[in-house]
């Protein structure tokens, strides 16, 4: 079983710290490895820590998910303009996939979205994660071109896939 809570700053800053760390060296070595290029993990780790009101409610949100008290998956939410959010640093831990957790975060964050009164809800997310595609376009994201606001060089957009799904 699996418990998906809101995280708490004063308790959960190392696992968010964690998590963001392991997600974004994953990706950085698949990234590595299929196009040869790697982005600042650290750097990016840090400027989030350091912005991380932006990821408070009410215009955000950070989603934990727990295995046997275990930190094991992590997503989040920010706003992206006056009437879109974004969803941010989603991962699960592989040896956590497939148990459903990828989709209770997924379903939080759009739950924390509309009741926030976002009209939408984009994300990027490498061309590499065609499994994490295929949950987001079950859940109603469709895929657009990139967008302005997203963190993605330019340089690099085209090693993305950029979805949305209108509320």
């Amino acid at each position: 079983m699996y418990e998906i809570r809101e995280a708490d700053l004063t308790r959960d800053l190392q696992a968010i710290r964690s998590l963001w760390l392991e997600y974004l060296t994953w990706g950085n070595d698949e990234m590595e490895a299929k196009h040869g290029f790697r982005l600042p993990v650290h750097e990016t780790v840090e400027r989030d820590l350091a912005n991380i009101a932006k990821f408070q409610p009410p215009s955000g949100r950070i989603l934990l998910a727990y295995v046997d008290n275990v930190p094991v998956g992590i997503a989040c939410m920010q706003r992206n303009g006056p009437a879109t959010a974004e969803v941010k640093r989603m991962y699960v831990r592989p040896s956590n996939r497939r148990g459903g957790l990828g989709r209770a975060l997924l379903d939080g964050l759009i739950e924390a979205a509309s009741a926030a009164g976002y009209g939408s809800i984009r994300l990027d997310s490498p061309d590499f994660m065609t499994a994490a595609h295929a949950l987001y376009q079950s859940s109603g994201f469709v895929k657009i071109e990139p967008y302005p606001e997203s963190e993605i060089p330019d340089e690099y957009k085209g090693f993305w896939v950029f979805m949305e799904r209108i509320m």
